[in-house]
């Protein structure tokens, strides 16, 4: 391996780690409590980010009370959907969230005048309209540089975003424990149990979809505080898988074990850029890139087959039906 990355580089695998938690317990919500099986979660995040963009450029509203509508309609968007589908069951609920989302990045890569198109939003509505998001985004970044006294940009961004993550981890594992919690877990194991207790169980999906999606809304406000500008490639289904990937590694019905997974995933992938030895070294940096992925769906893979409850997860949990 070469040299020990800079601080700045960790700080940023730190930042979008983060992120990472922010996003996956949205599925820790939907699948590790609920049963939901969503496969389109990335949509609700580019509803997040493209909102608070549209909302900042084109109302000229803060970012702050654009964020804060960007999570709205992120939640918005996952009841509207929720309500002709979630009397699907298993399979098909995830075929629908998985062309749901492709939908959203497909009209994002559309919409020129709205959304910027596949350029992003550095072309939200010309130039003019790029350094006016690009100023208040500057505005931002010097607030969080001056309220917190940190001089660099991806240390702001490393306590805000893990402040958030954590309070939203702590927030989720209270809930758990509440009798709302209990029925959600009823709803997971058995819903024609719960349903027979005399539970709406529609209604309880519908809020845990709700909820997940909104956290998959805030996961998309803090990417674009951290990137600035961004386009419809970003919010490829890729980036819902490593969600997956991340509640997978971490344990299913765990909540505190999502930090602890996105850690570790971003240590992985982050860590095998450094790959400078055989057989990696046979390749060039493109071709590494791709490899790096298969190095981490193999560990998926023998997680799964050796250890399917997940580094922290229990076994109870992961029997689901």
């Amino acid at each position: 391996m070469s040299t020990v990355a800079s601080a700045e580089f960790w700080a940023f695998v730190g930042v979008v780690s983060g992120i990472y938690t922010v996003l996956a317990l949205g599925i820790q919500l939907e699948f590790g409590f609920a049963g939901l099986l969503n496969f389109g979660h990335v949509a609700f995040m580019a509803i997040g980010a493209y909102s608070m963009a549209i909302l900042t450029v084109k109302a000229g509203l803060s970012m702050w009370l654009a964020a804060v509508l960007g999570i709205l309609l992120a939640a918005a968007s996952g009841l509207l959907l929720g309500l002709p589908t979630l009397r699907l069951r298993g399979d098909y609920f995830a075929i629908v969230t998985i062309a749901f989302s492709e939908i959203v990045r497909y009209v994002a890569t559309n919409e020129d005048s709205l959304t910027g198109g596949s350029q992003g939003t550095i072309n939200l509505s010309g130039p003019g309209a790029a350094a006016q998001y690009n100023g208040q985004w500057e505005r931002f970044q010097a607030w969080l540089q001056q309220t917190l006294h940190i001089g660099a940009k991806d240390a702001a961004m490393l306590l805000v975003v893990w402040v958030v993550a954590l309070g939203l981890t702590a927030a989720l594992a209270l809930a758990m424990r509440t009798p709302w919690g209990r029925v959600l877990k009823a709803v997971r194991e058995d819903e024609d149990v719960a349903a027979s207790l005399g539970k709406n169980v529609l209604a309880y999906k519908l809020q845990a979809l709700a909820l997940g999606s909104a956290a998959a809304g805030l996961a998309g406000c803090l990417y674009a505080w951290q990137f600035s500008f961004f386009s419809p490639d970003d919010f490829a289904p890729l980036l819902t898988f490593f969600a997956w990937m991340i509640v997978i590694l971490g344990g299913l019905g765990r909540t505190f074990a999502v930090p602890v997974g996105a850690l570790a995933f971003g240590l992985v992938f982050a860590g095998t850029r450094f790959f400078d030895f055989a057989p990696f070294s046979y390749f060039d940096s493109a071709e590494r890139a791709y490899l790096r992925l298969i190095v981490i769906g193999l560990l998926i893979i023998l997680l799964v087959l050796f250890r399917p409850w997940g580094l922290l997860g229990r076994r109870q949990e992961a029997l689901l039906e």
